[in-house]
Parts: structure tokens; C-alpha cells; sequence
């Protein structure tokens, strides 16, 4: 059960979604990690967006918008200058979000099934510049540079050094990271009728701007390609990376769950400095609007889960490979698409996932 509303106040637009659904799936799937609240509106998710599309009569647009989850919450302010379509358009970014890290934090529980909370929470605050590159053919770049502050908490809002059992949670060792990074990603994209390819490069690199602040070099990629076979569709989709140098472990890539290998909880199949993830899955109509999935994922961290700081995922006796299979229903419709999975993992414990895509406005 949601609500939607779009109220134009002179040339501004203004979006707001709640949706109480969410409380009901989160019963059916996870505990809630956190303290139980009286307050009602922790139960419930929606967001708020107001576009202004010619701030100063230069058609500059400013975009502010603010997602509440169950248990995190993201709030960014955008600012876009006109530029001639052969240049690279400029956006002015400021954001700020605080979120529970499970991937790599999280205890697994119930044979990796389940993720529970670790006590270490986020809280990030970043400002940066972001370039979209003019797209060539069917290639697509964009590069943006930013100042982020990361700041660990736990359940009670205060910040933290170390976890629960003693070690730190930043790279610094205090309360606090942080760096700036300038970020470069190249997008390949092409398709017709009867299948798709889709290619992602992302490069991350740490400048050292003061001595105390994180160098680092991370590389990530994801490939997918669909294609058409009869009345079914079959996807396959590989991503990987790597991180050298400074790292915090909250930096770690995590493996597990919903939209890496399903069976697991959040990054129960552990958290490492590289990671590779295969899916493959096959998708039948039952109507025009329903389709049944059957799917195959895997995952790993190619051993190197004993390089994260503090080797998180050895101490939760993470397994470090993990393999889930299972089927699923997909719903579409104009709001956008239900997913209902169940899998089994290697340890036969079988998981109920439930996931919704964003809307469409």
C-alpha cells in the first residue's frame, strides 16, 4: 500500500512517494537490525524530490531529494549549468546518507541465510563535480571528482573507532576517514530485438590531497548479455574488481544476497580485496505481466578475504565461495517490477527474497 503525489508550485515540481509495503515484506523476510522503535513512521519508506527546472532564468536545474528506508536514509542536492551538447555536462553534487553495513560487518546467521547487524552503521557526507561526457556510437563515459567523509556509528547514532570485537572500522583508526576520489566510468550498451549487451568499466582512484587521507586504487567491472531463445530469456551477467593500497574495511567487496549470489544473506559469503560474481537466469511469460525465473548464481573473493583490515569475514566464519540456486516470479507493470525469489545455498537453507525496481515517474 503506497501513495503518490505531484504538486507543480510555479515553474518547481514536487514528487513525494510513500510506501507502506515495505513493513510488510521486511516481516516476512529480516528482523529488523536495529532497536525496535515506537515511532510509526520507522515502519515506513517513501521519498521526496523537488525539481526546479530555470533556478536563475538560465535554465539551470536544481534537483533535492530525499529517500527514507526501513533503516537508512540519503538526502542529495543537485545543481546542473547548461552546456552546449558537445561538451561535457557539468552537475554540483552534495550528499549525505547513513546506512547499516551488513555486507561486511553483518553477522551471518541460520547457514548464511540471513545477515544480521553488526553494530557498525555509516554515515557518509560528500561534495563533488560530476562530467557526462557526450556519447559516441554506443559508448557512454563519465568522470567526477569528490570530497567524501566517512563516519562510522553504531546502533545508538554514536561514532565509533572499532567493532564489537575490538578492531578498528576506519583505515585512520579514529572516528572518521577521509579522501578525496576521482572516479572514471566507461559504459557500453547495445541492442536489438531479440538480445542485449551491456558493458561497465569503473576506475576509482584516492588522491592524496593531506598525508592522512586514503590512496587507493579500485577497479570494478560488470558485463551482462541477454538474448532471446523461443518464447524464454536467458541473462548472464560476470562482475568483478580489485582495491589496492589504503583501505577501510567497510571498503570491501561484498558477496551475498539480493543481486549477488541469492541463498545468502548480505556479503554472508564473505568480503574480500578482489571478489567475482557470476548470475545466469531464464525468464518464462506466464501472461503479460508475470514471468517465472529460474536462476543460478555464484560468488567469490578469490582468497583474499584475509587482506581486509581486520579479516572481518574469518572472524564471522564466512565460507568465501558460495553458490545459490532457486526460481521466482516477476510482476510488471507501469510502477515498475515486483521480484519474488526463493533460493537455496550450498548449506541447503532455502531464503525468500523480495525486491521492487525503481519507478517509474
Amino acid at each position: 500500500m503506497g501513495a503518490q503525489k505531484s504538486i507543480h508550485a510555479g515553474k518547481a515540481k514536487i514528487d513525494v512517494n510513500v510506501d507502506f509495503t515495505h513493513k510488510l515484506c521486511a516481516a516476512l523476510m529480516l528482523p529488523s537490525p536495529f532497536r525496535n522503535s515506537g515511532n510509526p513512521l520507522s515502519q515506513v519508506i517513501g521519498s521526496l524530490c523537488i525539481k526546479h527546472p530555470n533556478l536563475f532564468g538560465g535554465s539551470e536545474k536544481l534537483d533535492v531529494s530525499w529517500d527514507k528506508g526501513l533503516y537508512d536514509s540519503n538526502v542529495a542536492i543537485a545543481y546542473r549549468r547548461p552546456r552546449p551538447e558537445w561538451l561535457s555536462q557539468q552537475s554540483f553534487v552534495i550528499q549525505h546518507s547513513i546506512s547499516p553495513e551488513i555486507g561486511v560487518h553483518g553477522v551471518p546467521v541460520d547457514n548464511f541465510s540471513r545477515s544480521g547487524s553488526g553494530g557498525v552503521n555509516l554515515c557518509r557526507l560528500s561534495a563533488g563535480v560530476n562530467l557526462n561526457e557526450p556519447a559516441s556510437s554506443h559508448w557512454s563515459s563519465s568522470t567526477s571528482i569528490k570530497f567524501e567523509h566517512v563516519r562510522p556509528v553504531n546502533d545508538d547514532g554514536h561514532s565509533i573507532s572499532r567493532d564489537v570485537d575490538g578492531f578498528p572500522v576506519t583505515c585512520s583508526g579514529s572516528t572518521h576517514d577521509s579522501m578525496v576520489v576521482l572516479k572514471q566510468e566507461s559504459r557500453y550498451a547495445k541492442a536489438n530485438d531479440r538480445s542485449f549487451s551491456q558493458l561497465s568499466l569503473q576506475i576509482e582512484q584516492g588522491i592524496p590531497v593531506v598525508s592522512k587521507w586514503l590512496i587507493f586504487n579500485r577497479f570494478k567491472f560488470f558485463a551482462s548479455k541477454g538474448v532471446k531463445l523461443g518464447p524464454t530469456f536467458f541473462l548472464a551477467s560476470l562482475t568483478g574488481g580489485s582495491i589496492v593500497g589504503d583501505m577501510a574495511p567497510y571498503q570491501a567487496f561484498a558477496i551475498g544476497g539480493l543481486g549477488s549470489v541469492r541463498g545468502y544473506g548480505e556479503g554472508a559469503v564473505g568480503s574480500g580485496r578482489s571478489c567475482l560474481i557470476g548470475n545466469s537466469e531464464l525468464t518464462l511469460p506466464l501472461s503479460k505481466m508475470l514471468e517465472a525465473a529460474v536462476f543460478l548464481d555464484c560468488g567469490t573473493d578469490l582468497g583474499s578475504g584475509h587482506h581486509v583490515p581486520g579479516n572481518p569475514a574469518l572472524r564471522q566464519g564466512k565460507p568465501g565461495t558460495g553458490i545459490g540456486l532457486g526460481y521466482g516470479l516477476r510482476l510488471n507493470s507501469r510502477m515498475g517490477q515486483l521480484q519474488v525469489d526463493y533460493a537455496i545455498n550450498a548449506y541447503q537453507q532455502k531464503t525468500l527474497y523480495f525486491g521492487v525496481s525503481n519507478v517509474i515517474s
